[in-house]
């Protein structure tokens, strides 16, 4: 089993070769034993299909669920796992710090914090929002191996339309020492290549936002890293609510016929250490 030290070491290298890689997505321990069996490099975890497991909403998860959830993928995973840490469970930078410091004890290979406060549902002053990737910094720097901290800007995603404000905000954070960088609402290659070609960090793009795109588009616009966010687990449900309703609808069960995947989902999930 690699280590924590391994897993960050080669977290890190896939930020700084030549080909994008795409970082998918886990709910739960299942999934993500499943994502690694089908050849994924790394995993990210999601906040809002990591809620939806506890029956709960996107930000409703406790800092303690949160760290147990990531416990958990990291104990039966064999790459590199980034946590969505959301807003790093706090507003001051101080107490940002040591939830930072908990949350890479939990084994994972890297975090990313937001600048969005979700409890008073806005951006956190542009000052404030620095100071709190600084704080991060601080933690992730005095570690011996690379974790990789992502600084997410979250204008786009919350209802603003101002670019340049995004860029500001990136560029900022990649000076506090963040090591990738992410804007989630970006709905354009045009506008992602605008944003790459501004910073100086590998930057993430939420690819599920232009899903015409490929990953040689997003490669070619700048992009090294690719996230999907919650949408696997909510796309796999959408069958389920079919066969549900069919169930208690015509009172049929002829969708079940050829389309189980139990086999090929423990095959793949022995491919993964036990």
């Amino acid at each position: 089993m690699p280590t924590q030290s391994e897993k960050c070491q080669t977290f890190a290298d896939l930020h700084t070769q030549p080909d994008t890689f795409i970082i998918a997505n886990p709910w739960d321990p299942g999934s993500a034993r499943l994502l690694q069996g089908l050849g994924f490099k790394a995993l990210a975890t999601s906040s809002g299909g990591f809620a939806f497991t506890l029956g709960k909403e996107d930000g409703q998860p406790t800092l303690e669920e949160k760290l147990a959830h990531c416990r958990a993928i990291t104990a039966v995973t064999d790459i590199p796992v980034s946590a969505d840490f959301e807003d790093g469970y706090a507003a001051e930078p101080e107490q940002v710090a040591k939830n930072v410091e908990a949350m890479i004890a939990t084994g994972v290979a890297g975090c990313s914090i937001e600048d969005f406060d979700r409890r008073e549902k806005t951006l956190f002053d542009f000052s404030l929002a620095v100071e709190r990737i600084e704080a991060a910094v601080a933690v992730t720097s005095k570690q011996d191996f690379p974790f990789q901290l992502t600084a997410r800007a979250e204008h786009l995603l919350r209802g603003g339309q101002d670019l340049d404000e995004v860029i500001t905000r990136l560029q900022a954070f990649a000076a506090a020492g963040a090591n990738v960088l992410f804007a989630p609402g970006i709905t354009s290659l045009e506008d992602l290549a605008t944003v790459t070609s501004a910073i100086d960090k590998p930057f993430n793009v939420l690819g599920v936002m232009m899903p015409t795109a490929t990953l040689a588009d997003f490669q070619a616009a700048g992009a090294q890293r690719v996230s999907i966010g919650g949408s696997l687990p909510f796309v796999g449900i959408k069958p389920i609510i079919a066969s549900c309703e069919a169930m208690l609808g015509a009172g049929t069960f002829d969708w079940v016929a050829n389309s189980s995947p139990y086999a090929q989902i423990m095959q793949l999930m022995k491919q993964v250490r036990s």
